[in-house]
């Protein structure tokens, strides 16, 4: 049995803030990584993406930010942490608070001198934060850096690398006009998964929020993520700010990362509910005196209209479901996970 978990109840951002100016860190010079991961209901996959985590030399800390989960999950955290229980840091008993300020309530607390944000479905390979860090040498100022999301069959991962997310490419994404001149630099996808892969470090306007890298004090000069979002965007509009602020984004080809996306055993509908919110909140917080307001209302209308198909789908596969009928869901890869899980503990 590993040593006790740290379970922290939830404190204001101030008394967070006064414990570590109160508290003298030394950090250790090859462990100067604070991982931040954020779970609500993630299951199986939480423990083996900690795991990864922990055993990664040049982490110092993983801060697990629990905005819900079973009591088991995260006992048995502590269980497999094994020796590296001592770097393992719970925060508990808020409630679900959104993944943006989950994020910051984890950044608050950080002791390392770079935080790296970790999706709780996100595998790091062995070597990675290694790898990452090597990258950054190359790099002066505010950075933020992501490497390669990959998907269980080995491919990249839609969301890994993005061109900027402005109205005008969104309007492309929904209405497909990317169909008709794939080639033209106006009507390019969002996703840039589907280009030739970089073979370098290479800049990149957006990154995604399940695997991010960055000094410690550029996220709190960029102020964290934006809380207003609570799930989803926050992350297009983090890279967005940073930019403005001089700061760059970078992709490093090289790491891979696997990640196991919707993992997390929630309501789908709400969940495209929140998205919609989100999107149309970053584009009328970024670009309201950029494009007509006629404009944003449209594609405000376009975000509904496609959630509001997609809510259909989920909830004809539930009514599929409840007929008899195997709908596709995400229960075969939830299955595969814990396969995967299981496996990662008998070695």
């Amino acid at each position: 049995m590993g040593q006790a978990v740290r379970l922290e109840e939830v404190k204001t951002a101030d008394t967070a803030n006064a414990d570590i100016a109160n508290t003298p860190v030394a950090l250790p010079q090859t462990a100067s990584v604070s991982v931040v991961t954020v779970s609500y209901w993630t299951g199986p996959l939480l423990a083996r993406s900690v795991l990864s985590a922990l055993q990664q030399p040049e982490v110092l800390e993983v801060i697990v930010v629990d905005n819900g989960n079973w009591t088991h999950e995260i006992e048995r955290l502590t269980e497999l942490a094994g020796d590296d229980a001592a770097k393992l840091r719970v925060i508990t008993g808020h409630g679900n608070i959104g993944y943006a300020a989950g994020c910051n309530k984890g950044a608050r607390v950080a002791k390392g001198e770079h935080l790296f944000l970790l999706n709780p479905d996100a595998i790091l390979p062995d070597g990675a934060v290694r790898d990452l860090l090597k990258e950054a040498e190359a790099l002066n100022g505010d950075w933020m850096m992501g490497g390669k999301l990959i998907n269980p069959d080995g491919t990249e991962q839609a969301g890994s690398r993005r061109r900027p997310l402005t109205p005008w490419s969104a309007f492309v994404e929904m209405t497909k006009l990317y169909k008709f001149a794939p080639n033209h630099p106006y009507f390019r996808r969002f996703n840039a998964h589907q280009d030739p892969c970089p073979t370098q470090l290479t800049e990149m306007p957006v990154i995604s929020g399940a695997c991010m890298l960055m000094p410690t004090e550029t996220y709190r000069r960029v102020r964290g993520m934006d809380e207003s979002y609570f799930l989803h965007v926050e992350d297009v509009d983090f890279c967005l700010r940073l930019r403005k602020m001089g700061g760059s984004v970078h992709f490093a080809p090289n790491t891979d990362i696997l990640h196991f996306k919707s993992s997390s055993r929630t309501n789908r509908v709400r969940v495209e509910i929140r998205k919609a919110k989100s999107m149309i909140q970053y584009f009328w917080s970024h670009f309201s005196n950029d494009y007509p307001k006629i404009f944003l209302i449209v594609l405000s209308a376009l975000v509904w209209i496609g959630t509001g198909l997609r809510a259909a789908k989920i909830m004809g596969q539930r009514a599929l479901s409840l007929l008899g009928f195997r709908a596709r869901t995400g229960r075969n890869g939830m299955r595969k996970a814990a396969r995967i899980q299981d496996r990662s503990v008998l070695r």
